[in-house]
């Protein structure tokens, strides 16, 4: 870009316009911050909160117990969080022991224990339907490691998964479960069950040498995310700097084998990125250090849908993170992730990346893209430190925020999901514009206008003679017409706003 020198009235009518651009700007990037919530629990206190986009508390649950890092609002408002139970005999990062799912009176509606000299669960868990699925360690002897092949005479304590269903009583049911140890190799001793000639031809296995030394949780999975369409589990490891996918359509028996499933893989790893190194291949290691919270960006049209998303905690530097999306390539005709053989799992760099504003997050930390495409963020301090939240929009501007809170993990609501609607009575309202958003779904009626299909293919078609204005999630106007009938097929895939007589309806375009 080349700058050419100006006069001084030049100038000063440069920067009067500049002036102005920037405060229509500001405006309507300030539109463009959805309106919606932020939950979170704060870290060493009793109390989950739910803020409203103005920073105010709408909504508390203070329990009994310390929160542990995770929650989830499930839809139909009730929260499910981990917690510490008292206790415990073992004890580690982000330990917890105990899960709840709590109303929104704050009744317990079910309360689950998995605490004992052999388990403990910790980290993360993540809605699986209506069931929740939680992140656990299971401890094995020095004796049973070094009979794995393990290099070193040492207790380890890998992860697993078990999937958690309410059992009508008070409690919960294991309904699935996953185990990290039933899918490891090595290549250092023939004699062993596990050996494998060459690494690198079974990166659907985890070496079990991969990573040496360290306490007994030295896999240290720290985040968890379900995909309910591809019914595919994504989890992150912070000492491995990688993320794996394993497939949730198993018994747990085929989960514990490797065969079996929607993949036939049964629970071996389906896909890896991040670090090919730990599976014996050259390529450029992504993830330099530590990684959080591997989620998929949901897939309604949003940008970018269908990516998966990391916290990549020195992703710029050692004192920069960054927000990693990764476009995985999945064939859906043959159910498996595209994989040349002998080479790493694609793509070689991430595909999106966001330069996160406020330094270095070193520990337990989060991020969501929002339906406009905006990017939520919640930074840790460190592990075990404060977090801030905030959110930007697809360029970087900084448009809500930051919010300071101890939150090593929070989260983000839009207006729309179910469970915040559900939880309207209990809310203070005062302060968010939430309510005021009308939302018309696939022929539902609301005060006698009908919006269907939706989403929609080639034109939507809503029972009303008024103008109507369509809106993409910029906030610039692309239709408008009094028709009842409206052409949609020239628009991009992604989320709209059909506007009449002040009423905003949401629609999605295919």
């Amino acid at each position: 870009m080349i700058y050419l020198e100006k006069t001084k009235k030049q100038k000063n009518m440069k920067i009067k316009i500049v002036s102005l651009f920037l405060l229509c700007y500001s405006q309507i990037i300030y539109s463009q911050s959805f309106n919606g919530f932020a939950l979170y629990n704060a870290q060493g206190s009793n109390t989950t909160y739910l803020i409203d986009e103005n920073e105010n508390i709408s909504h508390t649950w203070n329990l009994n117990t310390e929160c542990n890092y995770t929650v989830a609002l499930k839809k139909n408002g009730n929260l499910v969080r981990g917690t510490k139970n008292n206790g415990n005999t073992l004890s580690g990062a982000a330990d917890a022991g105990r899960v709840q799912e709590i109303a929104p009176d704050g009744s317990i509606v079910w309360d689950f224990v998995y605490s004992d000299s052999e388990h403990l669960s910790h980290h993360d868990l993540t809605l699986v339907g209506d069931n929740v699925l939680i992140t656990a360690w299971e401890v094995k002897s020095a004796a049973e490691v070094t009979a794995a092949g393990y290099s070193t005479n040492s207790e380890k304590w890998p992860t697993h998964f078990i999937e958690l269903e309410d059992d009508g009583n008070g409690g919960a049911n294991i309904v699935w479960e996953w185990h990290i140890w039933d899918h490891m190799c090595q290549d250092t001793d023939p004699s062993k069950p596990n050996y494998v000639a060459n690494i690198s031809d079974n990166p659907e296995l985890i070496d079990i040498n991969m990573l040496s030394g360290g306490s007994g949780d030295w896999f240290h999975v720290n985040g968890v995310d379900y995909n309910e369409d591809l019914d595919q589990i994504v989890f992150s490891s912070r000492f491995a700097s990688e993320i794996y996918i394993i497939d949730h359509s198993t018994t747990s028996l085929e989960a514990a084998s490797h065969s079996g499933g929607n993949s036939g893989m049964g629970g071996d790893i389906l896909y890896r990125w991040g670090n090919p190194s730990n599976y014996g291949i050259s390529g450029t290691q992504v993830i330099v250090n530590a990684v959080h919270d591997a989620r998929w960006i949901t897939d309604d049209g949003r940008p970018n849908g269908g990516f998966l998303q990391v916290f990549n905690n020195s992703g710029v530097s050692n004192n920069q993170s960054a927000i990693d999306g990764i476009d995985a390539p999945w064939d859906a005709a043959t159910n498996s992730y595209l994989r040349t053989p002998g080479q790493a799992f694609a793509p070689s760099s991430y595909t999106t990346r966001y330069e996160c504003g406020y330094g270095s997050a070193s520990g337990q930390s989060a991020s969501d893209r929002m339906s406009n495409g905006n990017i939520f963020v919640n930074a840790s301090g460190g592990q075990g430190g404060a977090g801030v939240m905030y959110e930007v929009d697809s360029i970087g501007n900084l448009i809500w925020g930051p919010y300071n809170a101890s939150s090593p993990k929070g989260f983000r609501y839009e207006c729309d999901y179910p469970g915040i609607k559900a939880l309207e009575s209990y809310m203070n309202t005062s302060n968010t514009s939430c309510f005021d958003v009308t939302t018309i779904t696939e022929n539902t009626e609301i005060k006698n206008l009908v919006l269907y299909p939706n989403p929609a293919l080639d034109h939507i078609i809503i029972n009303d003679q008024d103008l109507k204005e369509v809106y993409n999630v910029m906030g610039v106007m692309v239709i408008s017409t009094f028709d009842t009938k409206i052409d949609v097929n020239h628009l991009s895939s992604g989320i709209y706003y059909l506007r009449i007589a002040n009423r905003n309806i949401k629609f999605i375009k295919k």
